[in-house]
């Protein structure tokens, strides 16, 4: 299929709200599919539309974990544990730049399939996090924004190089 090109911080689609699908065909599976082939070409665990310039609410997820394989269309958290954790997290569209968040521990998440049907999931752990860190994307917040203030202001020569460059 095709690699599609990752949008970097300083890039303003970064930072829009997304569109609920309404239609979901093979064009929809096409693009669902090259996301997934972009994630892999780039290594990550998780890739959400908007980071290909696409403003809509589509995630893929893929933790490499055996049944921790998601295609999320217009997901809403539906539930999260009042236990947080805290873990190093990085992002496709900040290449180079990791942070330690704070995120719930668990969720549970309601959304369609590639194919529209209803689907409800809980995750922990990994899995969590990812889908959290991805359904930021499509309202524009990136894992940055939960950063301290502290470490955010340690990053900031090496976000403001991103968003020039």
């Amino acid at each position: 299929m095709a690699i599609l090109t990752i949008r970097i911080y300083g890039d303003e689609v970064l930072r829009k709200k997304t569109k609920y699908v309404k239609t979901f065909d093979k064009k929809l599976e096409k693009l669902v599919h090259d996301m997934f082939e972009t994630m892999y070409e780039y290594h990550g665990i998780g890739l959400a539309a908007p980071q290909v310039g696409i403003l809509r609410k589509i995630v893929v997820v893929d933790t490499l974990e055996p049944d921790e394989k998601y295609v999320l269309i217009n997901p809403k958290i539906v539930w999260q544990s009042e236990e947080r954790d805290v873990l190093k997290e990085g992002c496709l569209s900040i290449p180079g730049v990791e942070g330690e968040v704070f995120r719930p521990e668990s969720i549970r998440v309601k959304a369609q399939t590639v194919t529209g049907e209803e689907l409800e999931l809980a995750a922990s752990g990994l899995l969590a996090r990812c889908i959290q860190h991805e359904m930021d994307h499509l309202n524009g917040i990136l894992f940055i924004d939960h950063l301290r203030e502290s470490e955010r202001a340690t990053l900031a020569r090496a976000l403001q190089e991103l968003a020039v460059a």
